[in-house]
């Protein structure tokens, strides 16, 4: 798949009416059955683009690596926030990504961004004006950054839980539903760091034959 640069107009028009601090926001981790959910907050210099940026699902490892350091170096703010999965299982999935892109606004602290782009929804309780585009990720240049910091962060995090939980192949498909995946649910159980609340989590643990459906038609 070829990506596309997302670029800044929306931030372009916001600059142009005085708004100098522009933040884009973005969760990544809703979907996997493991591991925590990871937001980003990333507020560029007025008027600054970023060749390659682009939603973080399109780029290579290696691309979303290069992106993240040049984007942690350029912009005025980088805020990340971590939901974990006891968290997620507590409040739900929905919730805990509301939280994570919260968390990280607040995180750019000191800075406080006189607006907020988030992908998707908008977020409850964040104290400045806000607005949200569906697959935002993909065309506001601030949101996409977003995405990519939160992802390759997402990444360490699941490396570092399959140093510690190597059973689960975490280092492979990142939490996400695969055949392997259920197979070691079934054979070693939901580890710590799974959640609980996910339904094939729960199918995949006791045995039943939905979970291993699923998990054949993935082969």
């Amino acid at each position: 798949m070829v990506s596309r640069t997302a670029l800044p107009h929306l931030e372009t028009l916001l600059w142009k009416v005085g708004i100098r601090h522009v933040a884009g926001a973005d969760e990544v981790g809703m979907g996997p059955l493991a591991g925590p959910v990871v937001a980003a907050a990333v507020v560029f210099p007025p008027h600054m683009a970023l060749d390659g940026c682009a939603d973080s699902k399109v780029l290579t490892a290696r691309a979303r690596e290069r992106l993240a350091e040049e984007i942690r170096r350029r912009a005025l703010g980088v805020g990340v926030a971590v939901v974990e999965p006891d968290e997620i299982d507590r409040v739900n999935i929905y919730q805990a990504g509301l939280r994570a892109v919260r968390r990280a606004v607040e995180a750019l602290a000191p800075l406080v961004p006189g607006f907020v782009l988030i992908d998707g929804r908008e977020v409850p309780g964040l104290p400045m004006p806000q607005s949200a585009y569906p697959k935002g990720d993909a065309f506001v240049c601030s949101i996409a950054a977003a995405s990519i910091v939160a992802k390759v962060h997402r990444d360490a995090i699941m490396r570092e839980l399959d140093a510690r939980y190597p059973e689960y192949g975490f280092g492979r498909h990142m939490g996400y539903s695969t055949a392997a995946h259920f197979r070691a649910i079934r054979e070693h159980g939901p580890s710590p760091v799974h959640r609980r609340s996910f339904a094939p989590v729960r199918a995949a643990a006791r045995g039943e034959a939905v979970a291993a459906q699923m998990a054949l038609a993935m082969e």
